[in-house]
Protein backbone atom coordinates (compact mmCIF):
# COMPACT_ATOMS: atom_id res chain seq x y z
CA UNK A 1 0.00 0.00 0.00
CA UNK A 2 1.08 3.43 -0.78
CA UNK A 3 0.30 5.65 2.85
CA UNK A 4 0.33 5.22 6.67
CA UNK A 5 -3.17 5.46 8.37
CA UNK A 6 -3.78 6.12 12.28
CA UNK A 7 -7.78 5.30 13.92
CA UNK A 8 -8.51 8.94 13.50
CA UNK A 9 -8.60 9.21 9.68
CA UNK A 10 -8.76 6.00 8.69
CA UNK A 11 -12.07 5.82 6.52
CA UNK A 12 -11.10 9.04 4.57
CA UNK A 13 -7.74 7.90 3.68
CA UNK A 14 -9.30 4.76 2.31
CA UNK A 15 -11.34 6.83 0.17
CA UNK A 16 -8.41 8.76 -1.00
CA UNK A 17 -6.58 5.83 -1.94
CA UNK A 18 -9.68 4.24 -4.02
CA UNK A 19 -9.59 7.22 -6.31
CA UNK A 20 -5.78 8.79 -6.63
CA UNK A 21 -3.97 5.77 -8.45
CA UNK A 22 -0.80 6.99 -6.80
CA UNK A 23 1.00 8.81 -4.20
CA UNK A 24 3.79 9.43 -1.77
CA UNK A 25 3.52 7.94 1.59
CA UNK A 26 2.80 10.61 4.63
CA UNK A 27 4.59 11.41 7.36
CA UNK A 28 4.82 8.69 10.45
CA UNK A 29 7.23 10.45 12.60
CA UNK A 30 4.99 10.71 15.63
CA UNK A 31 3.11 7.50 15.49
CA UNK A 32 4.39 5.29 17.94
CA UNK A 33 3.64 1.55 17.34
CA UNK A 34 5.74 -1.56 17.24
CA UNK A 35 6.39 -4.04 13.75
CA UNK A 36 7.47 -7.50 12.89
CA UNK A 37 8.81 -8.60 9.62
CA UNK A 38 8.15 -11.80 8.10
CA UNK A 39 9.94 -14.65 8.55
CA UNK A 40 9.02 -14.57 12.74
CA UNK A 41 11.95 -14.02 14.52
CA UNK A 42 12.21 -17.38 16.94
CA UNK A 43 15.20 -19.14 17.88
CA UNK A 44 14.40 -22.14 15.14
CA UNK A 45 16.41 -25.12 16.22
CA UNK A 46 19.26 -26.90 14.62
CA UNK A 47 18.17 -30.07 13.14
CA UNK A 48 18.99 -33.43 15.05
CA UNK A 49 19.95 -35.43 11.09
CA UNK A 50 22.65 -35.34 9.18
CA UNK A 51 22.00 -32.35 7.33
CA UNK A 52 22.87 -28.88 9.62
CA UNK A 53 20.05 -26.41 9.45
CA UNK A 54 17.25 -24.84 10.91
CA UNK A 55 13.78 -26.18 10.54
CA UNK A 56 10.19 -25.16 12.03
CA UNK A 57 7.01 -26.11 10.75
CA UNK A 58 3.21 -27.15 11.09
CA UNK A 59 2.48 -24.43 13.83
CA UNK A 60 -0.55 -23.54 16.01
CA UNK A 61 -1.16 -20.28 17.90
CA UNK A 62 -3.85 -20.02 20.82
CA UNK A 63 -4.22 -17.22 22.92
CA UNK A 64 -4.69 -17.75 26.77
CA UNK A 65 -5.12 -15.77 29.30
CA UNK A 66 -2.62 -12.97 29.17
CA UNK A 67 -0.80 -13.75 26.09
CA UNK A 68 -0.42 -16.58 23.16
CA UNK A 69 1.01 -19.93 22.82
CA UNK A 70 3.03 -20.92 20.00
CA UNK A 71 3.63 -24.95 19.14
CA UNK A 72 5.66 -26.47 16.15
CA UNK A 73 7.11 -29.24 14.87
CA UNK A 74 10.54 -30.46 16.21
CA UNK A 75 11.68 -27.15 18.56
CA UNK A 76 12.25 -29.28 21.86
CA UNK A 77 9.61 -27.16 23.46
CA UNK A 78 6.53 -24.49 22.77
CA UNK A 79 6.90 -20.25 22.80
CA UNK A 80 4.94 -17.78 24.67
CA UNK A 81 4.35 -14.37 23.72
CA UNK A 82 2.29 -11.39 25.44
CA UNK A 83 1.88 -9.47 22.29
CA UNK A 84 3.03 -11.49 19.04
CA UNK A 85 6.44 -9.66 18.53
CA UNK A 86 8.70 -11.38 21.30
CA UNK A 87 8.45 -15.00 21.88
CA UNK A 88 10.04 -16.82 25.08
CA UNK A 89 11.06 -20.67 24.50
CA UNK A 90 9.55 -23.04 26.85
CA UNK A 91 11.92 -25.78 26.91
CA UNK A 92 11.11 -27.88 30.29
CA UNK A 93 8.36 -29.52 28.84
CA UNK A 94 7.17 -32.75 29.02
CA UNK A 95 5.28 -32.75 25.96
CA UNK A 96 5.90 -35.05 23.07
CA UNK A 97 7.30 -32.08 20.57
CA UNK A 98 9.43 -34.25 18.48
CA UNK A 99 5.98 -35.03 17.17
CA UNK A 100 5.08 -33.34 14.22
CA UNK A 101 1.72 -31.34 13.50
CA UNK A 102 0.37 -30.26 16.75
CA UNK A 103 -2.75 -29.58 18.02
CA UNK A 104 -3.89 -27.00 20.87
CA UNK A 105 -7.99 -26.61 22.01
CA UNK A 106 -8.80 -24.79 25.14
CA UNK A 107 -11.95 -26.05 26.97
CA UNK A 108 -12.85 -25.19 30.88
CA UNK A 109 -10.25 -22.89 31.12
CA UNK A 110 -7.67 -25.56 30.50
CA UNK A 111 -5.21 -26.58 27.21
CA UNK A 112 -5.36 -29.90 26.12
CA UNK A 113 -2.45 -30.93 23.29
CA UNK A 114 -1.62 -33.96 21.08
CA UNK A 115 0.11 -34.31 18.08
CA UNK A 116 0.60 -37.08 15.04
CA UNK A 117 2.28 -40.16 16.33
CA UNK A 118 1.62 -38.51 19.89
CA UNK A 119 -1.95 -39.35 18.99
CA UNK A 120 -2.81 -42.01 21.64
CA UNK A 121 -2.11 -39.50 24.24
CA UNK A 122 -4.24 -36.35 25.19
CA UNK A 123 -2.20 -33.62 27.89
CA UNK A 124 -4.11 -30.90 29.59
CA UNK A 125 -2.60 -28.09 31.51
CA UNK A 126 -3.77 -25.03 33.29
CA UNK A 127 -0.73 -23.37 33.51
CA UNK A 128 1.39 -23.34 30.21
CA UNK A 129 3.78 -21.53 31.31
CA UNK A 130 5.27 -24.09 33.41
CA UNK A 131 6.06 -26.55 30.84
CA UNK A 132 4.19 -29.44 33.10
CA UNK A 133 1.26 -31.14 31.02
CA UNK A 134 -0.92 -33.54 32.32
CA UNK A 135 -1.96 -37.35 30.63
CA UNK A 136 -5.22 -37.65 30.83
CA UNK A 137 -6.28 -39.53 27.98
CA UNK A 138 -3.95 -42.88 27.30
CA UNK A 139 -6.46 -44.82 24.38
CA UNK A 140 -7.22 -42.08 22.10
CA UNK A 141 -7.05 -43.70 18.84
CA UNK A 142 -3.30 -43.39 17.13
CA UNK A 143 -2.47 -43.22 13.36
CA UNK A 144 -4.53 -40.24 13.22
CA UNK A 145 -2.16 -37.84 10.55
CA UNK A 146 -1.81 -34.10 11.45
CA UNK A 147 -4.97 -34.12 13.87
CA UNK A 148 -6.76 -30.68 15.05
CA UNK A 149 -9.25 -30.53 18.17
CA UNK A 150 -11.85 -27.98 17.37
CA UNK A 151 -14.08 -27.55 20.54
CA UNK A 152 -17.72 -26.03 20.01
CA UNK A 153 -20.33 -25.37 22.00
CA UNK A 154 -19.83 -28.10 24.61
CA UNK A 155 -19.04 -30.38 21.69
CA UNK A 156 -15.50 -31.57 20.33
CA UNK A 157 -14.39 -32.49 17.00
CA UNK A 158 -11.38 -34.37 15.24
CA UNK A 159 -10.17 -32.79 11.84
CA UNK A 160 -7.34 -35.29 10.93
CA UNK A 161 -5.63 -36.85 7.89
CA UNK A 162 -2.48 -36.03 5.49
CA UNK A 163 -1.59 -37.99 1.54
CA UNK A 164 -1.89 -37.70 -2.14
CA UNK A 165 -4.38 -40.05 -2.50
CA UNK A 166 -6.47 -40.46 0.63
CA UNK A 167 -9.57 -37.85 2.25
CA UNK A 168 -9.20 -35.30 4.90
CA UNK A 169 -11.58 -36.89 7.64
CA UNK A 170 -14.15 -35.06 10.43
CA UNK A 171 -15.35 -36.69 13.56
CA UNK A 172 -17.09 -35.95 16.75
CA UNK A 173 -15.04 -36.97 19.71
CA UNK A 174 -16.57 -37.43 23.52
CA UNK A 175 -14.74 -34.21 25.52
CA UNK A 176 -14.43 -36.56 28.85
CA UNK A 177 -13.36 -39.83 27.43
CA UNK A 178 -11.78 -38.29 23.94
CA UNK A 179 -13.06 -41.57 22.23
CA UNK A 180 -14.61 -41.20 18.59
CA UNK A 181 -18.07 -40.77 18.61
CA UNK A 182 -18.49 -42.28 15.54
CA UNK A 183 -16.80 -43.05 12.08
CA UNK A 184 -14.94 -40.41 10.61
CA UNK A 185 -16.49 -38.87 7.84
CA UNK A 186 -14.60 -37.92 4.61
CA UNK A 187 -14.62 -34.11 4.20
CA UNK A 188 -11.97 -32.73 1.59
CA UNK A 189 -10.10 -34.60 -0.92
CA UNK A 190 -7.98 -32.98 -3.59
CA UNK A 191 -9.10 -31.86 -6.76
CA UNK A 192 -5.90 -30.88 -8.76
CA UNK A 193 -8.02 -31.14 -12.27
CA UNK A 194 -9.97 -27.76 -11.19
CA UNK A 195 -8.04 -26.12 -8.54
CA UNK A 196 -4.58 -24.93 -10.04
CA UNK A 197 -3.36 -23.64 -6.03
CA UNK A 198 -3.16 -27.70 -5.70
CA UNK A 199 -0.68 -28.37 -8.61
CA UNK A 200 2.89 -29.71 -7.03
CA UNK A 201 5.69 -27.48 -7.94
CA UNK A 202 7.28 -24.14 -7.11
CA UNK A 203 4.99 -22.35 -9.59
CA UNK A 204 2.27 -25.32 -9.67
CA UNK A 205 4.61 -26.92 -12.73
CA UNK A 206 4.37 -30.25 -11.78
CA UNK A 207 1.60 -31.04 -14.00
CA UNK A 208 1.30 -35.09 -13.28
CA UNK A 209 2.42 -35.07 -9.83
CA UNK A 210 -0.23 -35.61 -7.23
CA UNK A 211 -0.57 -33.10 -3.99
CA UNK A 212 -0.01 -33.83 -0.72
CA UNK A 213 -2.98 -32.62 1.43
CA UNK A 214 -2.36 -32.03 5.10
CA UNK A 215 -2.98 -29.53 7.69
CA UNK A 216 -6.95 -28.94 8.73
CA UNK A 217 -7.69 -26.26 10.48
CA UNK A 218 -10.68 -24.96 11.68
CA UNK A 219 -12.57 -21.50 12.54
CA UNK A 220 -15.97 -20.74 13.14
CA UNK A 221 -17.28 -17.48 13.14
CA UNK A 222 -21.07 -15.66 12.48
CA UNK A 223 -22.55 -19.54 12.44
CA UNK A 224 -20.21 -20.42 9.59
CA UNK A 225 -17.58 -23.13 9.32
CA UNK A 226 -14.64 -22.09 7.81
CA UNK A 227 -12.52 -25.71 7.69
CA UNK A 228 -8.68 -24.68 6.23
CA UNK A 229 -6.34 -27.28 4.37
CA UNK A 230 -2.66 -27.69 3.47
CA UNK A 231 -1.43 -28.63 -0.22
CA UNK A 232 0.20 -28.98 -2.63
CA UNK A 233 3.10 -30.07 -0.01
CA UNK A 234 5.22 -28.13 2.42
CA UNK A 235 8.47 -27.83 0.80
CA UNK A 236 7.05 -25.84 -2.26
CA UNK A 237 7.07 -21.66 -2.47
CA UNK A 238 3.08 -22.55 -3.56
CA UNK A 239 2.39 -23.79 -0.06
CA UNK A 240 -0.70 -22.70 0.36
CA UNK A 241 -3.90 -22.75 2.57
CA UNK A 242 -6.92 -23.53 1.02
CA UNK A 243 -10.76 -22.91 2.81
CA UNK A 244 -13.64 -24.68 2.46
CA UNK A 245 -17.31 -23.39 4.76
CA UNK A 246 -20.37 -25.19 5.85
CA UNK A 247 -23.30 -24.30 8.03
CA UNK A 248 -22.40 -27.42 10.57
CA UNK A 249 -19.16 -28.39 11.77
CA UNK A 250 -18.71 -32.01 10.07
CA UNK A 251 -20.45 -30.47 6.94
CA UNK A 252 -20.99 -30.82 3.99
CA UNK A 253 -18.60 -28.67 3.06
CA UNK A 254 -18.38 -26.37 0.01
CA UNK A 255 -15.24 -24.82 -1.19
CA UNK A 256 -15.14 -21.25 -0.81
CA UNK A 257 -15.13 -18.58 -3.87
CA UNK A 258 -12.40 -17.04 -2.60
CA UNK A 259 -9.07 -19.84 -2.73
CA UNK A 260 -6.50 -20.41 -1.94
CA UNK A 261 -7.38 -18.35 1.31
CA UNK A 262 -3.30 -17.82 2.37
CA UNK A 263 -0.99 -17.63 -0.71
CA UNK A 264 2.57 -16.31 -0.92
CA UNK A 265 4.59 -17.92 -4.19
CA UNK A 266 6.66 -14.89 -4.64
CA UNK A 267 9.09 -12.22 -2.36
CA UNK A 268 11.95 -12.85 0.08
CA UNK A 269 9.25 -15.02 2.22
CA UNK A 270 7.71 -17.36 0.21
CA UNK A 271 5.27 -20.74 0.91
CA UNK A 272 2.42 -20.13 3.92
CA UNK A 273 0.69 -23.15 4.32
CA UNK A 274 0.16 -26.04 6.67
CA UNK A 275 -0.24 -23.52 9.86
CA UNK A 276 -3.55 -22.19 11.42
CA UNK A 277 -5.48 -19.20 12.10
CA UNK A 278 -6.11 -17.80 15.34
CA UNK A 279 -7.95 -14.33 17.19
CA UNK A 280 -5.84 -12.19 19.24
CA UNK A 281 -6.79 -10.37 22.42
CA UNK A 282 -8.29 -7.72 20.39
CA UNK A 283 -10.52 -10.01 18.17
CA UNK A 284 -8.20 -9.85 15.13
CA UNK A 285 -8.12 -13.35 13.16
CA UNK A 286 -3.92 -13.95 11.79
CA UNK A 287 -3.07 -17.17 10.04
CA UNK A 288 0.44 -18.75 11.48
CA UNK A 289 1.99 -20.39 8.68
CA UNK A 290 4.95 -22.56 7.06
CA UNK A 291 7.68 -21.10 5.13
CA UNK A 292 9.32 -22.81 2.38
CA UNK A 293 13.55 -22.11 2.83
CA UNK A 294 14.21 -25.63 1.29
CA UNK A 295 17.91 -24.46 0.41
CA UNK A 296 19.77 -27.56 1.85
CA UNK A 297 16.93 -29.95 2.74
CA UNK A 298 13.51 -30.18 1.74
CA UNK A 299 12.28 -30.48 5.31
CA UNK A 300 14.44 -26.72 5.73
CA UNK A 301 11.21 -24.00 7.08
CA UNK A 302 10.26 -20.94 9.16
CA UNK A 303 7.00 -19.70 10.37
CA UNK A 304 5.08 -16.77 9.19
CA UNK A 305 2.31 -14.90 10.28
CA UNK A 306 -0.43 -12.62 8.03
CA UNK A 307 -3.30 -10.84 9.42
CA UNK A 308 -6.65 -12.37 8.43
CA UNK A 309 -10.62 -10.35 7.42
CA UNK A 310 -13.68 -11.43 7.08
CA UNK A 311 -15.26 -8.99 4.29
CA UNK A 312 -18.79 -7.66 4.35
CA UNK A 313 -20.29 -11.09 2.38
CA UNK A 314 -18.47 -13.94 4.87
CA UNK A 315 -15.84 -14.41 2.53
CA UNK A 316 -12.64 -14.89 4.33
CA UNK A 317 -8.97 -13.91 3.13
CA UNK A 318 -5.94 -13.53 4.61
CA UNK A 319 -3.31 -10.50 2.97
CA UNK A 320 0.13 -11.07 1.91
CA UNK A 321 0.21 -8.61 -0.40
CA UNK A 322 3.58 -7.43 1.48
CA UNK A 323 3.92 -10.25 3.23
CA UNK A 324 7.47 -9.68 4.19
CA UNK A 325 7.59 -6.20 4.62
CA UNK A 326 7.62 -4.70 8.28
CA UNK A 327 3.40 -4.91 9.54
CA UNK A 328 2.42 -2.98 12.85
CA UNK A 329 1.09 -5.29 15.14
CA UNK A 330 -2.06 -3.85 16.31
CA UNK A 331 -3.23 -2.76 20.56
CA UNK A 332 -6.95 -2.37 19.14
CA UNK A 333 -9.45 -4.20 16.87
CA UNK A 334 -8.43 -3.15 12.98
CA UNK A 335 -10.87 -3.29 9.78
CA UNK A 336 -8.69 -3.47 7.02
CA UNK A 337 -4.61 -4.20 5.98
CA UNK A 338 -4.54 -0.85 5.70
CA UNK A 339 -4.17 -0.51 9.39
CA UNK A 340 -1.16 -2.34 9.45
CA UNK A 341 1.08 -0.63 7.02
CA UNK A 342 3.48 1.95 8.25
CA UNK A 343 4.39 2.87 4.79
CA UNK A 344 8.15 1.64 5.12
CA UNK A 345 9.33 0.65 1.60
CA UNK A 346 12.29 -1.77 1.06
CA UNK A 347 15.52 0.16 -0.12
CA UNK A 348 17.65 -2.35 -0.52
CA UNK A 349 16.78 -4.64 -3.48
CA UNK A 350 19.55 -5.18 -5.86
CA UNK A 351 21.79 -2.13 -4.51
CA UNK A 352 25.14 -1.76 -4.78
CA UNK A 353 27.11 -4.35 -2.17
CA UNK A 354 30.81 -4.31 -0.73
CA UNK A 355 32.19 -6.91 1.58
CA UNK A 356 35.38 -7.60 3.08
CA UNK A 357 35.15 -11.57 1.03
CA UNK A 358 33.23 -13.56 -0.93
CA UNK A 359 32.94 -16.75 -1.70
CA UNK A 360 32.68 -17.45 -5.42
CA UNK A 361 29.20 -18.96 -5.69
CA UNK A 362 28.27 -16.67 -2.85
CA UNK A 363 28.78 -13.32 -3.78
CA UNK A 364 27.89 -10.39 -2.14
CA UNK A 365 24.69 -9.69 -4.52
CA UNK A 366 22.82 -12.82 -3.31
CA UNK A 367 22.02 -10.80 0.06
CA UNK A 368 20.43 -8.06 -1.27
CA UNK A 369 18.70 -9.93 -4.12
CA UNK A 370 15.20 -10.62 -2.46
CA UNK A 371 16.00 -14.57 -2.09
CA UNK A 372 15.98 -16.19 0.92
CA UNK A 373 17.50 -19.60 -0.67
CA UNK A 374 20.56 -17.84 -1.74
CA UNK A 375 23.08 -15.51 0.34
CA UNK A 376 26.43 -14.21 0.53
CA UNK A 377 29.38 -16.10 2.58
CA UNK A 378 32.63 -14.38 3.72
CA UNK A 379 35.63 -16.66 3.29
CA UNK A 380 35.84 -16.80 7.36
CA UNK A 381 33.95 -16.43 10.93
CA UNK A 382 36.58 -14.28 11.55
CA UNK A 383 35.79 -10.54 13.00
CA UNK A 384 35.77 -7.80 11.14
CA UNK A 385 34.29 -9.57 8.01
CA UNK A 386 31.52 -6.79 6.65
CA UNK A 387 29.10 -6.69 4.13
CA UNK A 388 27.84 -3.28 3.35
CA UNK A 389 24.74 -1.80 0.95
CA UNK A 390 25.06 1.76 -1.06
CA UNK A 391 21.01 2.55 -1.15
CA UNK A 392 21.89 5.07 -3.87
CA UNK A 393 20.67 8.50 -2.36
CA UNK A 394 19.91 9.66 1.35
CA UNK A 395 16.95 7.92 2.94
CA UNK A 396 15.15 7.46 5.85
CA UNK A 397 15.60 4.50 7.92
CA UNK A 398 12.74 2.81 9.72
CA UNK A 399 13.89 -0.87 10.48
CA UNK A 400 16.33 -3.60 9.38
CA UNK A 401 16.00 -7.13 9.48
CA UNK A 402 19.40 -9.29 9.17
CA UNK A 403 19.09 -12.88 8.03
CA UNK A 404 21.70 -15.16 8.96
CA UNK A 405 22.93 -17.98 6.62
CA UNK A 406 24.47 -20.52 8.41
CA UNK A 407 26.80 -21.38 5.64
CA UNK A 408 29.21 -24.57 6.47
CA UNK A 409 27.60 -24.82 9.47
CA UNK A 410 28.01 -27.74 11.40
CA UNK A 411 25.44 -27.50 14.37
CA UNK A 412 22.52 -29.32 15.90
CA UNK A 413 20.28 -29.20 18.33
CA UNK A 414 20.72 -25.92 20.76
CA UNK A 415 23.86 -25.85 21.98
CA UNK A 416 24.11 -22.90 24.39
CA UNK A 417 26.89 -21.11 21.77
CA UNK A 418 24.60 -20.27 19.37
CA UNK A 419 24.04 -16.65 18.86
CA UNK A 420 25.16 -13.67 16.43
CA UNK A 421 27.52 -10.66 17.65
CA UNK A 422 27.72 -7.52 15.38
CA UNK A 423 27.64 -4.16 14.62
CA UNK A 424 25.63 -2.59 12.37
CA UNK A 425 26.77 0.85 11.07
CA UNK A 426 25.39 3.79 9.01
CA UNK A 427 27.08 6.28 7.15
CA UNK A 428 25.95 9.49 4.55
CA UNK A 429 29.08 9.63 2.40
CA UNK A 430 30.95 5.88 2.94
CA UNK A 431 33.67 7.40 4.85
CA UNK A 432 32.79 8.37 8.54
CA UNK A 433 30.44 5.39 10.02
CA UNK A 434 28.28 5.49 12.99
CA UNK A 435 26.64 2.81 15.56
CA UNK A 436 23.37 2.18 14.19
CA UNK A 437 22.50 -0.75 16.05
CA UNK A 438 25.20 -2.36 19.00
CA UNK A 439 25.23 -6.13 19.34
CA UNK A 440 28.16 -6.63 19.75
CA UNK A 441 27.67 -8.57 23.41
CA UNK A 442 24.45 -10.41 22.71
CA UNK A 443 24.00 -14.17 23.26
CA UNK A 444 20.60 -14.33 22.24
CA UNK A 445 19.56 -16.36 19.07
CA UNK A 446 18.00 -14.36 16.49
CA UNK A 447 18.36 -16.13 13.44
CA UNK A 448 16.02 -13.49 11.05
CA UNK A 449 16.99 -10.46 13.37
CA UNK A 450 14.45 -7.71 12.87
CA UNK A 451 15.23 -3.65 14.11
CA UNK A 452 12.77 -1.23 14.36
CA UNK A 453 14.86 2.00 15.10
CA UNK A 454 13.54 4.07 18.02
CA UNK A 455 14.23 7.22 15.66
CA UNK A 456 14.17 7.42 11.24
CA UNK A 457 17.65 7.90 10.43
CA UNK A 458 18.53 9.71 7.67
CA UNK A 459 21.28 8.22 5.72
CA UNK A 460 22.75 5.91 2.51
CA UNK A 461 25.39 3.71 3.49
CA UNK A 462 24.45 0.50 6.05
CA UNK A 463 27.17 -1.96 6.85
CA UNK A 464 26.77 -5.11 8.84
CA UNK A 465 30.34 -6.13 10.42
CA UNK A 466 30.65 -9.32 12.32
CA UNK A 467 31.83 -10.24 16.01
CA UNK A 468 31.22 -13.54 16.47
CA UNK A 469 29.16 -16.39 14.47
CA UNK A 470 28.35 -19.56 16.05
CA UNK A 471 29.64 -22.36 13.16
CA UNK A 472 30.87 -22.27 9.73
CA UNK A 473 31.21 -18.78 7.91
CA UNK A 474 29.86 -15.31 8.88
CA UNK A 475 26.83 -15.17 5.88
CA UNK A 476 23.95 -13.57 4.85
CA UNK A 477 20.62 -14.64 2.78
CA UNK A 478 18.83 -11.22 3.72
CA UNK A 479 20.20 -7.48 4.41
CA UNK A 480 17.08 -5.90 4.02
CA UNK A 481 16.94 -2.13 4.50
CA UNK A 482 13.41 -0.42 5.36
CA UNK A 483 11.95 3.16 5.28
CA UNK A 484 11.15 5.99 2.53
CA UNK A 485 12.68 7.64 -0.44
CA UNK A 486 12.58 11.15 -1.13
CA UNK A 487 11.53 9.99 -4.79
CA UNK A 488 8.44 9.29 -6.47
CA UNK A 489 6.38 6.68 -6.69
CA UNK A 490 6.96 4.96 -10.67
CA UNK A 491 4.57 5.67 -13.30
CA UNK A 492 0.97 3.55 -13.46
CA UNK A 493 1.44 0.53 -15.64
CA UNK A 494 -1.28 -1.26 -17.65
CA UNK A 495 -1.69 -4.60 -18.31
CA UNK A 496 -1.50 -5.32 -23.06
CA UNK A 497 -2.13 -9.00 -22.35
CA UNK A 498 -4.18 -11.21 -20.08
CA UNK A 499 -4.61 -14.75 -21.76
CA UNK A 500 -6.31 -16.99 -20.08
CA UNK A 501 -5.81 -20.81 -20.99
CA UNK A 502 -8.67 -22.32 -23.01
CA UNK A 503 -7.41 -26.14 -22.47
CA UNK A 504 -5.66 -25.27 -18.80
CA UNK A 505 -8.56 -22.70 -16.90
CA UNK A 506 -6.15 -23.45 -14.07
CA UNK A 507 -3.56 -20.85 -15.65
CA UNK A 508 -3.23 -17.44 -17.57
CA UNK A 509 -0.35 -15.42 -18.35
CA UNK A 510 -0.36 -12.04 -17.80
CA UNK A 511 1.87 -9.25 -19.33
CA UNK A 512 2.49 -5.64 -18.59
CA UNK A 513 4.44 -2.59 -20.06
CA UNK A 514 7.72 -2.08 -18.05
CA UNK A 515 7.64 1.51 -16.34
CA UNK A 516 10.86 3.39 -15.62
CA UNK A 517 11.46 4.29 -11.96
CA UNK A 518 9.80 0.64 -10.51
CA UNK A 519 11.91 -1.61 -8.81
CA UNK A 520 9.57 -4.41 -8.92
CA UNK A 521 5.01 -4.97 -9.28
CA UNK A 522 2.77 -6.52 -7.49
CA UNK A 523 -0.38 -8.57 -9.29
CA UNK A 524 -3.47 -8.62 -7.51
CA UNK A 525 -6.05 -11.01 -8.38
CA UNK A 526 -9.72 -12.23 -7.24
CA UNK A 527 -13.29 -12.81 -8.06
CA UNK A 528 -14.86 -9.39 -7.80
CA UNK A 529 -13.04 -6.25 -8.63
CA UNK A 530 -13.56 -5.36 -5.04
CA UNK A 531 -12.20 -8.47 -3.89
CA UNK A 532 -8.48 -9.03 -5.22
CA UNK A 533 -7.47 -10.74 -2.34
CA UNK A 534 -4.69 -12.91 -3.28
CA UNK A 535 -0.94 -11.09 -4.89
CA UNK A 536 1.82 -12.42 -6.52
CA UNK A 537 5.01 -9.87 -6.38
CA UNK A 538 7.29 -9.57 -9.20
CA UNK A 539 10.85 -8.56 -9.31
CA UNK A 540 13.03 -8.28 -12.79
CA UNK A 541 9.99 -9.13 -15.41
CA UNK A 542 6.91 -7.78 -16.86
CA UNK A 543 5.41 -11.19 -17.88
CA UNK A 544 4.17 -13.99 -15.65
CA UNK A 545 2.22 -17.35 -15.70
CA UNK A 546 -0.38 -17.96 -12.68
CA UNK A 547 -1.58 -21.43 -12.68
CA UNK A 548 -3.26 -21.39 -9.23
CA UNK A 549 -6.45 -20.38 -10.66
CA UNK A 550 -9.85 -22.48 -10.10
CA UNK A 551 -11.55 -23.35 -13.33
CA UNK A 552 -14.64 -22.61 -12.66
CA UNK A 553 -13.82 -19.00 -11.69
CA UNK A 554 -13.93 -15.88 -13.10
CA UNK A 555 -10.95 -13.51 -12.37
CA UNK A 556 -10.17 -9.81 -12.08
CA UNK A 557 -6.36 -8.74 -12.19
CA UNK A 558 -4.70 -5.38 -11.33
CA UNK A 559 -0.89 -4.58 -11.70
CA UNK A 560 0.81 -2.20 -9.66
CA UNK A 561 4.38 -0.55 -9.90
CA UNK A 562 6.37 0.27 -6.85
CA UNK A 563 9.82 1.46 -5.87
CA UNK A 564 11.47 2.78 -2.95
CA UNK A 565 9.22 6.04 -2.47
CA UNK A 566 5.95 4.11 -2.62
CA UNK A 567 2.80 2.02 -4.55
CA UNK A 568 0.96 2.97 -7.82
CA UNK A 569 -2.19 1.20 -8.04
CA UNK A 570 -3.34 0.25 -11.35
CA UNK A 571 -6.52 -0.14 -12.63
CA UNK A 572 -8.81 -3.37 -12.14
CA UNK A 573 -9.37 -5.59 -15.66
CA UNK A 574 -11.31 -8.40 -16.01
CA UNK A 575 -9.81 -11.39 -17.86
CA UNK A 576 -12.03 -11.11 -20.61
CA UNK A 577 -11.29 -7.79 -21.53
Amino acid sequence: MNAMYNRQTIWVLVVIIVVVAGCRIPDTENLVFRTISNPLNLNYRFCLDDVSRRDAANPCIIQFEDGYYLFLFGSEGYYYSSDLIDWKLIGDTNLPTESFAPTVVEMQGELYYTASYATDTIYKTDNPKSGVWEAVACSFPPGMLEPMLFYDEGRLYLYAGAGNSVSLTGVEVDPRTFQLLGEPSPLIRGCQRDNGWETPGDRHDWMDATPWLEGMWMNKRGGKYYLQYASPGIQFKTSNDGVYVSDTPLGPFTLAEHNPLVYRPEGFTTGAGNGGTFQDKYGNYWHVGTVAVTARHYFERRLSLYPVFFDEDSVMYAYTELGDYPMIVPDHKITSPEELFPGWMLLSHNKSVRSSSELRKYPACCAVDEDIRTWWSAETADKGEYLSVDLGEECEINAVQINFADHDAHLFGRPDSIFYQYYLEESVDGKKWNILVDKSVNTEDAPHDYIQLKEAVKTRYVRLTNIYCPSGKFSVSGLRVFGRSDKPSPPQTKFYRICRNKEDRRSVILKWREVEGATGYGIRFGIHPEKLYNSYMVYNDTEIELRCLQVGQTYYFAVDSFNEGGITRGDVIKEDE
